[in-house]
């Protein structure tokens, strides 16, 4: 069977759990791993990541595809006779972007890997008929950036109100791991399936040369664990906010999440102080905390319509890296504008300046090729249509900070002149607009 048949019968397979789980709303699915096979697998390598970091056993994907057909067979047998064993994952910190906190990432094994996906995209397809329109989180087809205008979308019918601002303190490591189970099984009745997801909330964690095994967190680095953190979320919040919230408001109310990160505007300044209110206890339920110093409620409302007596203003608040905020339009209309937020803005150039700093005497013309893959990833996220001004002035900066950088090859320092000439010969990807929406 070639690589196209086999994808093939993997999408008929999707369309057929997708059909299944549609038409059983709430009902325990019990025999859905019986659809995965080599074939199953075969395309679970083909979407899994080949230059990931490597794992606990540091077998790369080059090493695993030697002998791919084998390989599979032999992970298909152990994962569906219940013998195999899921490995520690290797635990890495990465800064955050106040520069003083980290955040865990876990690097699991290939082959892990491998089964994590299989196992996703059965799961997945199940979830993907059940799921609400305002998650968009790690979904097939939704991206960070429809996220971000949905919630300008959302602002500009509602002509603003009060936003309510969300953070879960370390949610990754915080998901309670009987809770996820009990709800898992409100769908899923595959004991294939359960069996390997409990392996891998069960698998140790290495970190430098010590071995633990956490009773909280999801599997962090592996593809299940975003999966896994959007169905708890789906359960905690987006069924009790849609079912049990929406309906006792007063006025209209709009929420927008992408996996742990979501905020809920408000018509009402009392809906969304009753929803802050109850919003904790809701979670602590589910062993989940809010950040107090991130978790806020903020005037949204649309600058011609803000009271006198209401001394806060419209306000501003970050979503995905963006600062969102009224402006007016060409046209002369309200408009909800992003920017790069401030945060986000300096963390990306404090890497830029890190990088050429380590690698100012390498050669010109392979700083320049890293430099224009750099900038043209950050045009591809922060390229919105309001933002280039921003994106404008990051180059300005990056152009300053690699002349700075070239500087210090030698004693004698590089003047702008020559920086410009060098330019010239090694021009820098120009800012450009790569989404556009709200203008």
């Amino acid at each position: 069977m070639t690589e196209t048949q086999s994808s093939q019968d993997v999408s008929t397979k999707l369309e057929r759990i997708a059909k299944l789980a549609k038409g059983k709303p709430g009902i325990r699915l019990l025999t859905l791993a019986h659809h995965m096979d080599v074939g199953w697998l075969r395309e679970a390598y083909r979407r899994t990541r080949k230059d990931g970091a490597l794992g606990v056993d540091g077998q790369g994907a080059a090493q695993y595809a030697a002998q791919l057909e084998a390989n599979l067979q032999l992970l298909l047998d152990r994962a569906k006779s219940g013998s195999y064993r899921a490995p520690p994952v290797r635990r890495v910190h990465i800064p955050k972007g106040n520069g003083v906190e980290t955040r865990p990432i876990g690097v699991p094994t290939f082959e892990d890997k491998v089964l994590q996906r299989a196992v996703a995209m059965a799961i997945g397809e199940v979830y993907e008929q059940e799921f609400y329109d305002f998650s968009y989180g790690f979904r097939p087809g939704r991206s960070a950036h429809q996220a971000v205008e949905a919630v300008q979308r959302a602002a500009w019918r509602m002509k603003g109100g009060w936003l309510v601002e969300v953070d879960i303190k370390k949610f990754f490591d915080s998901v309670d791991h009987v809770h996820l189970r009990n709800i898992l099984g409100q769908r899923i009745g595959d004991g294939v399936l359960l069996r390997l997801i409990g392996k891998w909330l069960n698998a140790g964690v290495v970190e430098g040369l010590m071995l633990s095994y956490p009773d909280e967190g999801t599997p962090q680095g592996g593809v299940i664990s975003p999966l896994l953190a959007n169905i708890y979320l789906h359960t905690v919040l987006d069924e009790w906010f849609a079912r049990d919230i929406q309906p006792a408001l007063a006025r209209r109310a709009e929420m927008v999440r992408y996996a742990d990160d979501f905020v809920v505007l408000f018509e009402s300044k009392q809906d969304a102080e009753r929803f802050l209110a109850v919003l904790p206890k809701r979670f602590g339920k589910y062993g989940l905390t809010l950040h107090p110093d991130k978790t806020r409620m903020v005037s949204f409302q649309r600058p011609d319509r803000v009271v006198d007596d209401d001394k806060a203003g419209p306000g501003t608040f970050d979503f995905l890296g963006f600062t969102h905020h009224w402006a007016v339009s060409r046209k002369g209309n309200w408009v909800v504008k992003q920017q790069t937020a401030k945060d986000r803005f300096r963390r990306a150039l404090h890497r830029l300046r890190t990088w050429c700093r380590w690698n100012r005497h390498h050669p010109v013309e392979e700083q320049h090729r890293a430099l224009t893959r750099k900038l043209k990833g950050h045009y591809a996220y922060y390229g919105i249509s309001s933002n280039f001004r921003r994106i404008s002035s990051f180059m300005y900066r990056v152009r300053r900070v690699w002349h700075a950088a070239l500087s210090r090859r030698s004693q004698r320092k590089m003047s702008w002149r020559t920086m410009e000439t060098l330019l010239e010969r090694f021009p820098l990807p120009a800012p450009r607009i790569v989404h556009r929406y709200g203008t």
